[in-house]
């Protein structure tokens, strides 16, 4: 192990074990602690342990900064990166955290120095919390927002904290989440999305995170008319990825898994597709059959949680890497000489054996981050009014939010059908 991977194994250790660090900071713009209504109790799906997700009463949360509105949650969805927090890997988790960013409500309550919003609006919430002030905000990066995460341990691990994430670890700023009858939005102004009646809660509430993080993938990738995009993951944000990909007038689109029913799923809903099975096709030459030369874009759209070599899997098991390198490996020999990587898949801490020499000599770009949802959620809301995009195509199950831990469990396991699934705290 290098030292630089001894010192991350440590640090993200000492973050699973000792819990958050709080820092002082004049720059920090919110309280993460909900204040609490007397009396007034509520359902919340909380984390309490590995693959354990438990619904419990909690008190209701009120307003505790001026620029705080208070929402009835009407749906709350289980993104893919819940799994992570689902599986234990995520560090920082505390037993009790309420889980869930992916939701969207009805206004209830306002602070007396939001502007725009009222009670009675319709609303998407983004999962990440920007201040709207700060320089990052100010160029559009909302998803790095410099005030919001009071969290050291992420300043210590990456070298600047970006912006908290509801229901997402204390290292994202230990936010409570959306999975519960109501929630509290932090500036709101900045974090909340009006929404027209027209439109139903399935089509809008992924808007809250996985739409945009779709179009982000699109964005990073520079995506192109003509383009060959290959996708890796036909998950919920993989098949938005493809939908975003052909939006932006990709001439073909080969979406890559090794779940079958989940590319059967993907090709009813978008037949326009290619898809290659991996579990029974060794990429690289399958992709290189169907695209001579590889395809001009490659999307990561799977996360931190795909293995494929005994030696990551090995590395794994003993704490010598928290993220294997396998899929990226794939992608970078994968690509055309001088394409384009784009990473959406959650990675959190380091990976060995990173294939940096044909990514060079290969001259390869590659970029990755969270989406920043407020930089294009108006746009991307533009295009489901106007049926331009159908992100409810991906959503497979609803489920009263008293059965999240059903609906965590499902999946996670992948069972056959289910793609996307979103709690309803009110049935």
């Amino acid at each position: 192990m290098t030292t630089s991977s001894a010192q991350a194994t440590a640090q993200i250790g000492r973050v699973e074990t000792a819990g958050p660090t709080p820092i002082s900071s004049e720059k920090l713009t919110m309280s993460a602690q909900d204040k609490q209504s007397e009396g007034k109790e509520m359902l919340a799906a909380t984390w309490t342990g590995k693959k354990s997700v438990t619904v419990v009463k909690v008190p209701v949360p009120r307003i505790t900064d001026p620029h705080d509105v208070i929402i009835k949650v009407t749906a709350t969805a289980i993104c893919g990166s819940d799994l992570h927090l689902y599986h234990g890997v995520m560090p920082g988790m505390q037993k009790g955290d309420q889980l869930g960013h992916e939701f969207m409500g009805i206004v209830e309550e306002v602070g007396p120095a939001v502007k725009t919003l009222k009670r009675g609006d319709r609303v998407v919430e983004a999962f990440d919390i920007a201040c709207g002030s700060c320089s990052f905000c100010s160029e559009k990066l909302f998803s790095e927002c410099d005030t919001t995460n009071p969290s050291a341990d992420m300043e210590q691990m990456y070298g600047d904290r970006i912006a908290a994430f509801h229901g997402y670890s204390h290292l994202t700023g230990g936010v409570s989440g959306g999975q519960s009858e109501y929630a509290r939005c932090h500036h709101g102004d900045v974090n909340l999305l009006k929404v027209p009646d027209s439109l139903t809660d399935m089509q809008v509430v992924l808007l809250s995170d996985i739409l945009p993080t779709a179009w982000h993938a699109t964005e990073m990738g520079e995506v192109r008319k003509g383009d060959v995009v290959a996708i890796w993951g036909a998950g919920p944000v993989g098949i938005l990825a493809a939908m975003c990909s052909r939006h932006r007038g990709a001439a073909r689109i080969i979406l890559i898994d090794t779940v079958p029913h989940r590319l059967d799923f993907a090709l009813s809903k978008l037949p326009y597709l290619e898809v290659i099975d991996a579990s029974k096709h060794d990429v690289y030459t399958r992709l290189r059959e169907l695209v001579k030369e590889g395809p001009h874009v490659s999307i990561e759209a799977v996360g931190f949680h795909y293995t494929k070599s005994l030696v990551s899997k090995v590395e794994m098991m003993v704490g010598l890497q928290t993220d294997p390198p396998d899929m990226l490996n794939e992608m970078i020999v994968s690509t055309r000489k001088g394409g384009r990587i784009s990473i959406v898949g959650a990675y959190a801490g380091f990976t060995n054996h990173f294939h940096i020499g044909a990514f060079m000599e290969k001259n390869l770009g590659m970029r990755g981050g969270q989406t920043p949802v407020q930089k294009y959620w108006h746009y991307l809301l533009s295009c489901i009014e106007k049926g331009e995009l159908d992100p409810s195509q991906v959503i497979t199950h609803t489920l009263p939010l008293s059965q999240a831990a059903e609906g965590y469990k499902m999946f996670d396991n992948k069972e056959e059908g289910c793609i996307k699934v979103v709690l309803l705290p009110h049935e």
